[in-house]
């Protein structure tokens, strides 16, 4: 009796743990199609855009799930034809398991190949930052957890005006960005815990960025420098016709900044250099006589004003102050200019004398008007 009861409990047991496994199997097979069915119907009822992802697969071993073949498309609200906005061959969302060791738990995102454009549309002004916020609510959407790293890999941003005259489509290519400890799962002692990387090809140049940050902070705390090298400028002359009304025949486009910011206050500067300058060629010679007569004053502007022995026109616009009320020295961009052409060529580099530790130090410096026509304070 009592060995009968003992077998049929054990074939009960077996029969749970068999039902279980079956049950879970059932899930782990439904699940992928339950969640890019949510996915799909989030992104066709999104007002003004609409969207649909290939497929779902799980990875439930490292607490991941992968979209495969994502795209979202603009929509215009009158003629609903769709503009492509975002795309990415895949998407990896997961557990970041670097976090969990230090008590955390948050996520972390992974974008292969994706595509981002930006298009002018002239009844929508806010394009830009509506685009971007509603980007980010799409990404809150599919990840549950705060994100604490982020990687773009072979990714590329794009900005088109069809209505321009002639119609203007430029790019950034082969960017790559990673962002760590976002919500400072780790390093919480250090000022500044999180870092953003990212570089790109922009026209045969090279564009590199680092910062570094505190995202938690009541106020914009951070050290940054980039820099733009060796952008051959004939390659944008859609850009430069369409809103400057020049054709390029030459030239290299650099440019090197470096920014902080801490308790309100913020400094740095932006110093951009033009070398091998050609605005006016014989590529030229079948141009209106209006056009030639502006590409000859831009280019006479930029002969007198650039540095003879290194070919360069360049200045630096230094910028300081509170948030709420910046101050760009622009009279020492005027005098960077003149200094540059006449008495010394400016660096095609970083400065690097801009930190997070000369915010606080700064004074407000008087502008080059103040110093010439200010009253002298008396001597006590």
């Amino acid at each position: 009796m009592v060995e009968a009861y003992r077998v049929t409990r054990k074939r009960r047991i077996i029969k749970i743990i068999i039902g279980l496994f079956i049950f879970l199997a059932i899930v782990r097979i439904a699940l992928p199609h339950v969640i890019l069915y949510y996915a799909n119907k989030s992104l066709s009822n999104m007002p003004g855009y609409y969207g649909h992802v290939e497929d779902i697969d799980l990875a439930l071993i490292r607490g991941a799930y992968t979209i495969d073949s994502i795209y979202l498309n603009k929509v215009d609200s009158i003629t609903k034809k769709e503009t492509p906005f975002f795309s990415s061959a895949h998407i990896d969302l997961s557990i970041e398991w670097k976090a969990i060791i230090h008590g955390s738990i948050v996520g972390e995102l992974i974008f292969e190949r994706p595509v981002l454009i930006f298009t002018k549309e002239k009844v929508e002004p806010a394009t830009l930052q509506k685009d971007s916020s509603d980007f980010k609510d799409l990404l809150d959407g599919f990840m549950p957890l705060q994100v604490n790293r982020f990687e773009i890999n072979e990714g590329a941003i794009r900005y088109a005006d069809k209505g321009s005259t002639p119609p203007v489509d430029i790019s950034m290519t082969n960017v790559h960005v990673l962002a760590q400890n976002l919500k400072n799962s780790y390093d919480s002692t250090v000022l500044l815990p999180a870092k953003v990387y990212a570089n790109a090809s922009v026209y045969e140049g090279t564009l590199s960025f680092n910062m570094k940050l505190n995202p938690l902070a009541d106020q914009a705390t951070f050290d940054l420098n980039t820099e733009l090298k060796d952008t051959d400028l004939p390659q944008m002359n859609d850009f430069f016709q369409a809103y400057a009304k020049v054709d390029v025949n030459k030239g290299v486009f650099g440019m090197y900044a470096e920014a902080a910011a801490k308790d309100g206050k913020f400094t740095g500067y932006v110093k951009p250099i033009l070398k091998d300058l050609d605005i006016l060629g014989k590529e030229d010679r079948d141009d209106n006589i209006f056009r030639k007569m502006w590409e000859g004053f831009v280019g006479g502007i930029g002969q007198v004003f650039k540095n003879q022995s290194k070919d360069q026109l360049a200045t630096k616009v230094s910028f300081q102050g509170e948030f709420d009320q910046p101050n760009t020295d622009v009279w020492s961009a005027v005098i960077n200019v003149l200094r540059n052409a006449f008495i010394q060529a400016l660096q095609p580099a970083i400065d690097n004398e801009i930190n997070i530790s000369v915010v606080a130090e700064q004074k407000k410096e008087p502008t080059f008007l103040q110093r010439v026509f200010g009253k002298k304070e008396s001597k006590k």
